[in-house]
């Protein structure tokens, strides 16, 4: 992964989103993160199960395309 990809993935954290397919921590999931002025699609995974529709926060950057996230209260 070039420098400007690693800086930009590091940027999600801290992220507020919403998940589109239900995470639990078995399956990884969906969310839509606000990205670069649009919105894009992510691989989610987190150590709690979080219903469809729940908003987020990214808490780490696993890969290019698949976060961690944890919900908002």
């Amino acid at each position: 992964m070039s420098n400007v990809a690693e800086q930009l993935d590091q940027r999600l954290v801290g992220t507020i989103g919403h998940v589109t397919v239900p995470i639990t921590p078995e399956h990884a999931g969906e969310v839509m993160l606000p990205v670069r002025g649009g919105t894009e699609a992510y691989t989610a995974t987190a150590d709690e199960a979080i219903p469809k529709h729940a908003r987020v926060v990214v808490v780490d950057v696993l890969t290019a395309r698949t976060v961690s996230v944890t919900p908002l209260p």
